[in-house]
């Protein structure tokens, strides 16, 4: 679903069947200067990170993102907003509190520049990123120090013109591959690889050392919009990607 106009509202209780993922993009910067509706959907805690912010659009995109990850799980748990309730793993993934145990949802979220991307599903671990093409980054200085030797050679095969597309790619692949599994950074990103081929559904290559772990997750690139690219990586194969609706 695509979440662009500030008339935004859920009818609840939202479905969500076993075995489909359900993406949800936002164009926070249609949204975000709705601030004050959605400060008061935050919790006192998410108030106070979203204030942290030096630049009042930094602050304006996290305060929406969020109170629309809350407005959305209050959809699909029949709920109010604000009675939505989170906890944290050792790594600081999200997920629900053990008071919405019954539910049995798992979500992920990212966000970059103006795009928010949102997947949910029920007993299924997930994880989800996009990323803005075109940022001021030392791309060939960052994928030497953090893409697989076999990745640095697929970036390095591809004309020059294509390849800040390219480590863009790579890089929401496998960060949504590492927010899946809960590890975070602790995963050493060399430690597997990823194709770099555009549209790709299989993408995870390869896992080290345990070569049959890249069987149990499918990665798979996703749409985000022009200018963004954006990747999903869900435990599992027998389930399906949910109908994108674009607006």
């Amino acid at each position: 679903m695509n979440i662009s106009s500030v008339r935004f509202k859920i009818d609840a209780p939202l479905p969500l069947p076993e075995n489909e993922v359900q993406l949800w993009r936002a164009d926070l910067d249609a949204i975000c200067t709705e601030e004050s509706r959605w400060q008061r959907v935050l919790s006192p805690d998410e108030q106070k990170r979203a204030s942290r912010f030096h630049f009042p659009g930094d602050r304006q995109r996290f305060a929406a993102a969020r109170a629309l990850l809350r407005i959305i799980l209050a959809g699909y748990l029949n709920v109010e907003p604000l009675s939505v309730n989170f906890c944290y793993s050792a790594k600081e993934k999200p997920s629900l509190a053990p008071s919405h145990a019954a539910s049995n949802i798992t979500f992920n979220l990212s966000h970059s520049g103006g795009i928010a991307l949102y997947a949910f599903a029920r007993r299924l671990e997930l994880g989800v990123d996009v990323e803005k093409i075109g940022r001021d980054f030392d791309v060939e200085g960052i994928a030497r120090r953090f893409f697989s030797a076999h990745e640095q050679e697929q970036l390095a095969e591809l004309p020059a013109a294509e390849r800040d597309e390219a480590f863009f790619r790579c890089w929401t692949r496998k960060e949504a591959y590492i927010k899946a599994t809960g590890d975070g950074l602790s995963l050493p990103l060399s430690q597997f690889d990823v194709s770099l081929q555009p549209g790709s559904s299989d993408a995870l290559v390869a896992t080290r050392p345990d070569g049959a772990e890249a069987g149990n997750w499918l990665l798979r690139e996703v749409p985000a919009g022009a200018g963004y690219v954006a990747a999903l990586c869900v435990r599992g194969r027998n389930w399906k990607l949910a109908g994108w609706n674009e607006e």
